[in-house]
């Protein structure tokens, strides 16, 4: 890996994660050192965090972390249910393709299953480490069923703002169990080759998800917050 993307993937998942705190300054020569690369290539890494929103100029300060905040939710959810119904609706389109049809369905029944599995233990608290490793899984799975790499490169831009958003609300064992009935039913509505009931299924999750995000917010300021401390 390029000096500059292995800078990029590791400030952008600190960012993402929490580590970088909104208002960090992003110093050259500090993280360049940190991160072993010499300072050209973390300018390419920091100038494609900016592409990405997740970093800006501050006067008198340098490049900072930039600042995240739940009246971004709505505008962002409203981004999120357009793209994410449009590739569940081509996932499912796609299952009937003589060729790939096959292997999708047998895939997103495999991610209805597992997503099934986990609801039991999720909503007697589990850590749900490897619950939000299963969502990327279902993410990547939509992407590429989708067929539309436009479509799949928004959302993976969209998806590093809502992971920052994830961070400012608490955990709660009994929404996560019925966010991952919510998932199986959409990775099942895939699997079925019905694209309504994806799109409808979708729709129904990403509509919990918000209120729950907005019902449980905690203060942002609080930077305590563990991998637990995360929804949807």
């Amino acid at each position: 890996m390029r000096a500059g993307d292995r800078a990029y993937r590791a400030l952008r998942e600190e960012i993402v994660e929490g580590i970088l705190a909104p208002g960090t300054i992003l110093g050259e020569v500090e993280q360049s050192a940190r991160l072993g690369v010499s300072r050209t290539p973390l300018r390419e890494a920091i100038s494609r965090l900016a592409a990405d929103g997740l970093a800006a100029p501050a006067t008198g300060r340098g490049v900072i972390v930039t600042a995240v905040s739940l009246a971004e939710a709505p505008q962002l959810f409203d981004l999120r249910i357009a793209l994410e119904t449009l590739a569940a609706r081509r996932a499912a389109e796609r299952t009937a393709d003589p060729v790939d049809g096959a292997a999708l369905r047998e895939s997103f029944h495999d991610l209805a299953t597992r997503f099934d599995q986990t609801t039991a233990q999720l909503a007697e608290g589990a850590e749900p480490t490897a619950y939000y490793a299963l969502t990327s899984e279902l993410d990547t799975a939509l992407d590429s069923a989708s067929g539309n790499a436009y479509l799949a490169e928004s959302l993976r831009g969209l998806r590093l703002h809502l992971g920052r958003l994830r961070r400012l609300a608490r955990n709660s064992p009994a929404r996560l169990a019925t966010s991952a009935q919510e998932h199986a039913a959409i990775a099942r509505a895939i699997a079925a080759g019905d694209p309504e009931l994806a799109a409808a299924s979708t729709v129904v999750h990403l509509h919990h998800a918000l209120a729950h995000l907005q019902s449980e917010a905690h203060d942002p300021t609080d930077h305590t917050s563990t991998t637990q401390e995360r929804t949807a």
